[in-house]
């Protein structure tokens, strides 16, 4: 276990909000369900316990967003806890914290380097600051049809030709686990005074587990967004925004003002206090454990036949640095089945709810909370999967990422004049907003980008497969909004 410079037994937070209840204090305060004496079937449901300290910002529980004691604390210790100068709490998912780092790093019209497979949120942050994406197209898998990482000798040609970008933006890891050098990357981008910002929303565990790639900020980034929820076992919505010594934090505290709620939820955050306390002491633990199971199932699943659940074979040294084992991505085209068909099947027929699916990949997450016969249940349903529905793959979309011609920046485009047109006559405009399947939130098409007919093909064969397209002010996508005149 590594050793820590503050005690990470206690959990500030979570000490005061006990002391409140015991203080049996009397609330003319919001919120109105006034620890839920106000609203009997929520308080049935949620338990009045959690209820009683769903409460406002007040002297003795501080304030979010201008911390001075047990908030201020709490931050303290998760900063220590993952190896950070600095650590702010995030209640808005994130997605908050993804735009601060962009929103921090760059002014309007200034470039910043970035893969294109990013999360929506990251390019909703151009569109919020008016920053130029840069991108580096990142690696494909052929056979799986994936996006992969960003090799260091495109980071370095992207560099080469936007000297005055002032960022670097990396995936660490992607939704499917993988992993570019992020150190060659930092070292590189501060070689030439740009900062590196790292969306590690996939990656909480890689401060804690030694089979697992490192984490943003021991590799020396700037700025990392963690998302405790997904595999830190706070609540959903709760995250963390890393800084390093080279970051001014009063200044991330007020960029984090602009998007982040004045109303933070206490459950939110005595979770992140709470989560931060276990993974300190026991993390390390944890995700052995969780490492095992992982390499279990995929040993498993890969005696099916027909799907492949791969790993660090995939590790090239270039576009695939390295591999989240505790990821358990499967690729179903083999057996002539979307992902997006087996995660449909095993829902609906198994009971069995995976993270998602695209048009040839499985994604399950696996964690501590997960149980030795409930990852048997999870083989052996794929196996039944495989041998009631397999079929022949002709015909099927063989990749699940087109590289983008980008003609406007995402502001410019989704700020400009636009008129509704057919999806399908589309070919050879500019979009003016965003088409993703949902989960895992990585545009097909940005604000700025060229339509083709691959796009439009991949989008029809996304909804026939039954992919939830997300992003159009058209909620069934039959229309899409382009740059150039009004409806």
């Amino acid at each position: 276990m590594r050793t820590y410079r503050l005690p990470q037994e206690e959990t500030p937070l979570l000490d005061a909000l006990g002391q409140y209840r015991r203080n049996r204090i009397v609330p003319f305060d919001v919120p109105g369900h006034k620890q839920g004496r106000g609203n009997a079937e929520l308080a049935h449901f949620l338990g009045r316990e959690c209820l009683a300290v769903d409460v406002n910002s007040m002297k003795p529980l501080d304030n979010l967003g201008h911390p001075t004691s047990v908030i201020k604390r709490a931050q303290q210790l998760a900063a220590d806890a993952f190896g950070a100068e600095h650590a702010f709490f995030i209640v808005n998912g994130t997605t908050a914290a993804v735009q601060a780092m962009i929103l921090y790093a760059c002014k309007s019209g200034e470039k910043i380097i970035m893969p294109r497979n990013v999360h929506t949120s990251a390019i909703n942050a151009l569109v919020l600051s008016g920053a130029t994406p840069v991108y580096v197209n990142p690696g494909v898998d052929r056979r799986l049809g994936i996006a992969l990482g960003m090799s260091v000798s495109d980071i370095r040609r992207a560099m080469d030709e936007h000297p005055d970008a002032k960022a670097v933006f990396v995936n660490n890891p992607t939704y499917y686990g993988i992993c570019s050098d992020l150190k060659a990357i930092v070292a590189l981008a501060h070689s030439r005074n740009m900062l590196v910002l790292a969306d590690e929303a996939h990656g909480t565990h890689f401060s804690f587990g030694g089979a697992l790639p490192d984490s943003a900020i021991s590799c020396g980034a700037d700025m990392a967004a963690v998302s405790m929820h997904k595999t830190g076992g706070s609540l959903t919505q709760s995250s963390l925004l890393l800084t390093s010594g080279s970051i001014n934090a009063g200044y991330v505290r007020q960029i984090l003002s602009l998007t982040q709620t004045t109303s933070a939820s206490y459950l939110l955050l005595s979770s992140l206090d709470i989560s931060r306390r276990n993974l300190a002491l026991h993390g390390s633990a944890i995700f052995e454990r969780v490492t095992d199971i992982a390499e279990y199932a995929r040993a498993e699943v890969n005696k099916i036949g027909g799907l492949y659940a791969y790993g660090r074979e995939l590790i090239n040294g270039a576009t695939v640095f390295d591999f989240d084992i505790t990821k358990l991505s499967v690729f179903t085209r083999d057996i002539g089945l979307a992902g997006i068909e087996v995660y449909d099947i095993l829902r609906d027929e198994y009971g069995i709810q995976t993270e998602f699916g695209d048009l040839g990949n499985l994604l399950a997450i696996i964690s501590v909370g997960d149980s030795d016969q409930n990852i048997e249940r999870l083989i052996s349903s794929l196996s039944e999967v495989k041998r009631r529905y397999m079929r022949d793959r002709a015909g099927m979309f063989d990749h699940d990422y087109i590289s983008p011609i980008v003609e406007l920046t995402p502001k410019k485009a989704f700020y400009s004049d636009k008129r509704s047109v057919p999806t399908k006559a589309s070919d050879g405009m500019i979009c003016g907003e965003f088409v993703m399947c949902y989960p895992p939130g990585i545009p097909i098409l940005a604000p700025g980008e060229r339509i083709t007919a691959e796009i439009i093909d991949y989008i029809r064969y996304a909804k026939d497969k039954g992919c939830l397209v997300t992003g159009t002010e058209d909620i069934t996508t039959q229309h899409i909004k382009v740059v150039g005149g009004n409806d």
